[in-house]
């Protein structure tokens, strides 16, 4: 394919035409793209063919379209020459309508083959499944828990007179029990106790402070997602009318984690903060959450009762790329660099520019900027980091802020759980909660939960459920290239050297990189026993088999546990009823999990229009 080339004319008067030059380069053009993509085509069978993981490597990433193009246009080129074959022959024989007909054929399909196009190709498409890269991080590497709840929302869209935050919207006794199995799930364990305890002790002998769990005094801090309380009243703490009904954290989920924190790890209220530090902390999450833990610190970038401000503190974060030239720096707020623990707790949503938004871009309020400001006697500029995000830098292989941000010692270095709030979800960063109709979904909320302690192997599965879901925006060429730069952020496809801290020494591999096999399954390498990649558990009462269905094999295991409890399988998956035992009560239970299988959707879920969706 060929760009159109820009015209202007050679002087005051003329019709803008090419000059002889422009006419020779554009004609050498149209010859050029059969060349690379015959080169293209070579190149990927050659590497690929012998060992497969290649066709993920970001070569090989921009050679394929180059290459299936070449495929296609060649294709093409065959056609219309068979057309005009087919043409000649019809006019000797006097047949003049399907002559023309075959004529006509044969010049649309020329014309395609070497009309120039407006755009370049663009590297990117579809997400190459089970090709893992880097390192799994966790105390289970690369795995990432998934609890679908359909109970815990009961909402009925916008248009009702409720609220999606309001007590009645959310079951907050079924929230508790998701981020129970969440927890457990993730470490392995039976108990919550048990599980944090694993957690933390994996954690801290990471990072070599032995093997000790929780100490009474150490400070937790909670970076949440409250990005549209950006004009929220700073007086009142009142969201605005018309952001209302825009998702932020949930206050039940927010609830349901500080119970785990207080109630199962020991932790203090007032060694709590939670909050966005650029972001006023609103009512709505405050009146539900403060009357029971009234001594937790609810961070807010404006001070106010019960709510302190954020401020500056002396820990800088630098930024890599060569842009930013040393002078562009920032600050992490006072309370998330005193903490000893560190939780990410981000939205499942789509993003207009960065393509998605979990919990690396959940990071962008995790700084105070610091815009034309001074610091021991040395000025610094501003970074605008929405400068590195997919939609303004599209492809693969470039500098992404967020891998600074999620690779700093003081944020993603401490961050001791990732945890993606599901239950409502949105399409685009400002966007009202819309129902999912991909599997197992349906046309219904989300009402899920994922966590894990490898931020990458998080965001790749949240990546696969937001592309499947609203593919016009997580499928922005380059939306997952941060994950695949902070994959391999010790020798990154960019090339850069991150070193958020300007002390010389780049970041290691920050966590594991993959996509899954298909949307059915969401199965990766290690639930497949194919490779050291993502593992995605789904704990699922009545999924016997793990594999993310429920289904007829499900039915048959659940038929041969009738009237006793299986010696294999925990009691929470033995008896969907939830008491241990297996009777009539769990073959009604288990008829909620059912998993149908329609068609996959071959478009995003837009037939409900969102009047304050501002993408």
């Amino acid at each position: 394919m060929v760009r159109r080339m820009n015209r202007e004319p050679s002087r005051a008067g003329d019709v803008a035409r090419p000059n002889l030059i422009e006419r020779m380069l554009h004609r050498s053009l149209r010859w050029l793209f059969p060349l690379v993509g015959l080169g293209s085509l070579v190149w990927f069978l050659v590497r690929v063919i012998p060992k497969p993981s290649r066709a993920a490597y970001p070569c090989q990433r921009v050679a394929f379209p180059l290459a299936s193009g070449f495929v296609l246009w060649l294709l093409g080129l065959a056609g219309s020459v068979a057309a005009f074959r087919k043409a000649r022959r019809c006019f000797t024989g006097a047949r003049l309508i399907a002559g023309m007909v075959c004529l006509a054929f044969g010049v649309a399909l020329l014309w395609l083959l070497v009309a120039p196009a407006d755009e370049p190709v663009v590297a990117g498409g579809f997400p190459i499944p089970n090709v893992p890269f880097g390192t799994a991080r966790g105390v289970q590497p690369g795995r990432v828990v998934w609890i679908h709840e359909p109970n815990a929302t009961e909402w009925e869209g916008y248009n009702s007179s409720q609220r999606w935050y309001d007590k009645a919207c959310t079951d907050a006794a079924v929230v508790d029990k998701m981020l129970s199995r969440a927890i457990r799930g993730l470490a392995g364990e039976s108990t919550d106790a048990a599980a944090w305890d694993r957690l933390l002790r994996h954690f801290n002998s990471s990072r070599g402070k032995g093997d000790v769990g929780y100490t009474p005094g150490e400070k937790i801090a909670i970076k949440i997602n409250n990005t549209l309380c950006y004009n929220a009243n700073t007086s009142t703490f009142e969201q605005t009318a018309s952001n209302k009904n825009r998702i932020d954290n949930s206050p039940a989920m927010i609830a349901a984690l500080l119970r785990q924190l207080v109630h199962v790890v020991g932790a203090a209220e007032e060694d709590i903060t939670i909050g966005d530090p650029g972001r006023v902390m609103p009512n709505l999450i405050y009146d539900r959450v403060a009357p029971e833990f009234p001594n937790v610190r609810y961070l807010s970038n404006v001070g106010g009762p019960g709510r302190p401000e954020a401020e500056f503190s002396n820990v800088p974060f630098f930024w890599s790329t060569p842009d930013a030239d040393g002078t562009k720096q920032d600050f992490l707020p006072k309370s998330f660099a005193q903490a000893d623990y560190f939780i990410n707790f981000p939205i499942l949503k789509s993003h207009g520019t960065g393509g998605i938004t979990v919990c690396g871009k959940n990071h962008y309020g995790s700084l105070i900027r610091n815009p034309n400001g001074t610091l021991r006697g040395k000025t610094y500029d501003y970074y605008d980091m929405h400068d590195s995000l997919a939609g303004n830098a599209p492809a693969v292989g470039q500098y992404r802020c967020l891998v600074d941000l999620m690779g700093h010692a003081e944020l993603g270095g401490k961050t001791l759980l990732y945890l993606v709030d599901g239950l409502f979800a949105g399409k685009n960063w400002s966007s009202n909660p819309k129902k999912w109709n991909i599997p197992p979904f349906y046309g219904d909320w989300p009402s899920s939960i994922f966590a894990s302690q490898d931020p990458v192997a998080i965001d790749c599965v949240c990546f696969d459920f937001l592309w499947l879901q609203w593919h016009d925006h997580a499928g922005i060429s380059g939306t997952d290239d941060y994950l695949l730069e902070a994959a391999l952020a010790d020798d990154p496809p960019s090339g850069t050297f991150y070193d958020p801290e300007s002390d010389g020494v780049p970041l290691a591999s920050l966590g594991v990189y993959e996509h899954w096999n298909d949307p059915w399954h969401k199965q990766y390498t290690r639930n497949l026993g194919t490779g050291d990649g993502i593992e995605l558990t789904r704990p699922v009462k009545a999924d016997f088999d793990g594999d993310s269905n429920v289904r007829f094999a499900d039915l048959a295991t659940l038929s041969g546990q009738w009237l006793r409890v299986s010696p294999t399988l925990s009691t929470d998956l033995s008896a969907p009823g939830g008491d241990g035992v297996v009777s009539l009560c769990d073959f009604a239970a288990f008829a909620r999990y059912w998993t149908p299988r329609p068609p996959l959707p071959s478009e995003p879920n837009d037939s409900v229009p969102d009047p304050n969706d501002a993408s």
